[in-house]
């Protein structure tokens, strides 16, 4: 569905992207994920020929973005983050406008407006004049114009900027539905979002691709990481004396808390499991133990290892 192949774009005294290569398969739900500045946007804009690259190609859905961006443009639904809407229009009357111009037929357009508006939860808001409604509502309003043309390739922008909680769950399970039927490309912010709903995740940074990989395989390859975590009550002398003492642990971190009990993180060596041989010295010692378990790895934790080590 899309084939990047060493994009470049050139602004004057700087350059976004250094030659940059991927691709996406139909039906996948891809997040492109990133720190400010990185590239993301730029390379969204290129594949939906809002610009042009400086150099290399960029392939949607068999067309070229540039050479053949008409023919991309029917193809793809983009949601920038700052999603562009007519204030003074009807919900309504706003989506007609789009339909007619992503070529929906006057014949379906009613019904494609009920079933978007349906989808995106605006169906409610119809009749109201956009720049009344909230910012939440607001967003809604552009992913249903995302929509509107049943586009093959959906490319989304931080869509659930401005929404509350119970918003943003509705927009996760519809990327979801909508990637049974659809090709997604996602760029958020929101990691936990990315974790729940991408099949795949690109990391990229400065302009060039850090990582690529499933969630589940990039929090298994991070550095570190598996710390055991325990609350025990006990003298902080005799805890380091005894953990510092268990095979492959590597570190031993211990921090007093306001109760008397004591935090203390037991950093493993490589993917070592260390909690039933931290539970066995507790018991042996007769330790109050209130806490033990191991810090479970996040796609964030994988983040940030990666930008900053390639910062």
């Amino acid at each position: 569905m899309i084939q990047v192949d060493q994009l470049v774009k050139r602004y004057a005294g700087m350059t976004a992207l250094h030659g940059l290569s991927f691709s996406v398969q139909k039906g996948e739900i891809v997040g492109f994920l990133g720190p400010n500045g990185a590239g993301k946007s730029t390379t969204m804009r290129i594949l939906s020929c809002y610009m042009p690259p400086t150099s290399g190609t960029a392939i949607v859905a068999g067309y070229d973005t540039y050479k053949e961006s008409l023919d991309v443009r029917k193809r793809i639904g983009y949601m920038p983050e700052n999603v562009p809407l007519y204030p003074e229009m009807r919900v309504v009357e706003y989506l007609d406008f789009r339909a007619a111009l992503k070529g929906v037929p006057r014949s379906e357009r009613r019904s494609q407006i009920e079933k978007v508006a349906e989808k995106c939860g605006v169906k409610d808001v119809l009749r109201r004049i956009i720049g009344q409604l909230s910012k939440g509502y607001r967003q809604r309003v552009g992913l249903a114009d995302t929509l509107i043309h049943d586009p093959e390739l959906i490319i989304l922008d931080e869509p659930t900027i401005g929404l509350d909680p119970n918003q943003i769950r509705q927009v996760r399970g519809l990327i979801k539905e909508l990637g049974k039927s659809h090709t997604v490309l996602l760029s958020t912010h929101i990691l936990p979002e990315v974790e729940m709903t991408c099949s795949r995740v690109i990391i990229i940074n400065r302009g060039r691709i850090v990582a690529s990989d499933t969630p589940e395989n990039l929090k298994r390859l991070r550095k570190g990481g598996g710390e055991t975590l325990l609350e025990i009550k006990a003298e902080t002398a005799a805890v380091e004396e005894e953990f510092k003492a268990l095979a492959n642990v590597t570190q031993v971190e211990v921090t007093s808390l306001p109760d008397r009990y004591l935090q203390v993180v037991l950093h493993p060596k490589g993917d070592a499991d260390l909690r039933e041989a931290a539970y066995e010295r507790v018991k042996a010692r007769g330790w109050a133990l209130r806490e033990l378990r191991r810090h479970a790895q996040s796609l964030e934790d994988v983040f940030v290892q990666i930008t900053t080590e390639d910062d």
